[in-house]
């Protein structure tokens, strides 16, 4: 095999990668991939700096609100199909333990789990990948029947962490290592520690933590005592309650919310879900970051959906009012509402 020059890279290549997506053209997809590992680009080489930064792309303009959910969900198969033409290109055999891995209960970004999973497999490890939303008893009666050296848990959403926590812990009463990884942790682990288990920021961090199974169980206990204050589990108790109660308010502040199609409704209590759901997380690891980080996010996708920040500012200001014999969720919310672009409260 030739080294790869940079007419052959991933690098020069990825636009035309990136046009193929847009084009939903799965062969011409694996085609480009196929040219690389033609002229010999290591295999992780077109996952990792190819394949991973395309999808990211693909993210970012369905959050721009460029491509539509249909657009995304068509260019993630085609990526899905490029990782499995490489992975039967390389074909290498397992030298190494079984490592499952698994996307979190609730956890439908399967893909870059996937990409964990095939660069494991190049590095001869026998991998079991489980797909997107595993519920955490399906995973543990799995570990009983199947022996497994450790088990490598992805989630894209940090409101799945509460939900993660427990997964994490029902693996280790099973005795089986743990590693986590995506952007549901943290972009660099910081609740994954609060958690209490090993964590890698990409695919070969992973290979290399998985080498060192006293590196993978030496990792500091959860920290977790705040949970003590039931916040919580407050939140967790009353949340149809608080989306009932925050729609209720917008109709009354926003007329224009009460002529909203059935698909527009639905998208309000869904948004008005995560709120919930984010500051559930942020309760959870005692983190405000987690959830400002979220507000932040939210009010630029609905920005490119034309849905002004005034809205999530009145449903941010109605949650803490519901809320205000809840000292930290409270500390939250005026913490999001301060990272907001300056609104005009008195005029909505």
């Amino acid at each position: 095999m030739t080294a790869a020059t940079r007419d052959t890279s991933p690098e020069a290549v990825y636009p035309d990668y990136l046009h193929c997506l847009a084009e939903a053209d799965e062969h011409a997809a694996v085609e480009v991939a196929r040219g690389l590992l033609d002229a010999g680009v290591a295999a992780d080489r077109v996952l990792l700096d190819l394949v991973a930064p395309a999808q990211a792309e693909v993210g970012e303009r369905w959050a721009r609100n460029e491509w539509s959910v249909a657009q995304e969900h068509a260019a993630t198969h085609v990526s899905e199909r490029v990782v499995a033409a490489v992975a039967a290109y390389a074909d290498v055999r397992p030298t190494r333990a079984r490592i499952v891995v698994a996307c979190m209960d609730g956890e439908w970004h399967a893909l870059p789990a996937r990409l964990v999973a095939e660069v494991l497999r190049l590095r001869g490890w026998q991998v079991t990948f489980l797909g997107a939303s595993v519920p955490a008893a399906h995973l543990v009666s799995y570990l009983h029947r199947y022996d497994a050296y450790a088990v490598a848990l992805a989630s894209a959403l940090p409101m799945r962490l509460p939900h993660a926590h427990r997964m994490i812990e029902a693996c280790r009463r099973a005795d089986v290592p743990v590693l986590v990884g995506g952007r549901g942790f943290g972009v660099d682990g910081r609740w994954a520690r609060r958690l209490g288990v090993a964590w890698a920021a990409d695919a070969p961090a992973a290979a290399d933590l998985l080498r060192d199974e006293r590196a993978l169980r030496a990792v500091p206990p959860a920290d977790l005592a705040h949970l003590a204050d039931d916040e919580y589990a407050t939140l967790v108790n009353r949340r149809g309650e608080l989306i009932d109660s925050a729609l209720a308010e917008l109709a009354q502040r926003f007329p224009a919310t009460r002529d909203q199609t059935p698909a527009q409704l639905d998208s309000t209590v869904s948004d008005l879900g995560y709120i919930l759901d984010f500051l559930g997380a942020a309760l959870y690891v005692d983190d405000s970051s987690l959830f400002t980080e979220f507000v932040g996010w939210l009010v630029t996708i609905l920005n490119s959906r034309g849905v002004p920040a005034v809205t999530v500012d009145a449903s941010l200001a109605h949650y803490g009012r519901r809320l205000h014999d809840s000292p930290r969720a409270v500390d939250h919310l005026q913490r999001g509402r301060a990272v907001l672009p300056a609104v005009d409260r008195q005029a909505a």
